[in-house]
């Protein structure tokens, strides 16, 4: 019940004083390519249900609907203003319209794509399917892109063990100095 009310609050108040430079991204975005400035994502929330995750848009519009590590040439599909948003995260920040939803958490699990299967198997089986997602995770401080499902689903059963406001801040708190970094982005 407190981590809601945080993430209701927490949400609201970036979504407004992030309104400014939301509205900037969105803009830089529809002159970057052609197409929306943002992406709907099919993901999978708590209890394995499938919601529809704002992004700000980093690919060229048809790109395929997969994990951006498992397409053969990831560069041909990224924008150039999107190679930034991803590097510094900013593309991440619409999702704080589906922390305000109740669909996501400020942390906890990324939620993971519709068919990667493999991750999603492995989280259920350990008992993450019961969190919300997080916009940011334990998993997603320890390695981000750089961590095989394997292991980022026993980062995840981990946050399940030691989840509280405390170990939140924590990751919020890294994930602000790793967002700056750009450190395991890969593409």
């Amino acid at each position: 019940m407190a981590k809601r009310a945080f993430d209701i609050l927490a949400a609201l108040a970036g979504l407004v004083l992030l309104s400014p430079l939301l509205a900037a991204i969105a803009v830089a975005v529809r002159l970057d390519s052609p197409g929306p400035a943002l992406h709907w994502s099919s993901r999978v929330g708590r209890f394995n249900a499938i919601f529809k995750m704002p992004k700000f848009r980093t690919m060229r519009t048809g790109a395929p609907n997969v994990a951006t590590h498992l397409l053969p040439d990831p560069d041909a599909w990224i924008t150039p203003l999107g190679r930034f948003l991803r590097r510094s995260s900013l593309d991440e920040l619409p999702q704080l319209w589906s922390v305000l939803t109740g669909d996501m958490s400020l942390v906890g699990p990324r939620p993971a794509l519709f068919n990667q299967d493999d991750l999603v198997a492995l989280r259920t089986a350990a008992g993450v399917d019961a969190l919300r997602p997080g916009v940011t995770g334990w998993a997603q401080i320890n390695g981000r892109d750089d961590l095989p499902a394997p292991e980022k689903a026993r980062r995840d059963a981990e946050y399940l063990a030691r989840q509280g406001f405390l170990f939140d801040l924590k990751i919020i708190l890294v994930t602000l100095v790793a967002a700056s970094s750009g450190r395991g982005v890969r593409h």
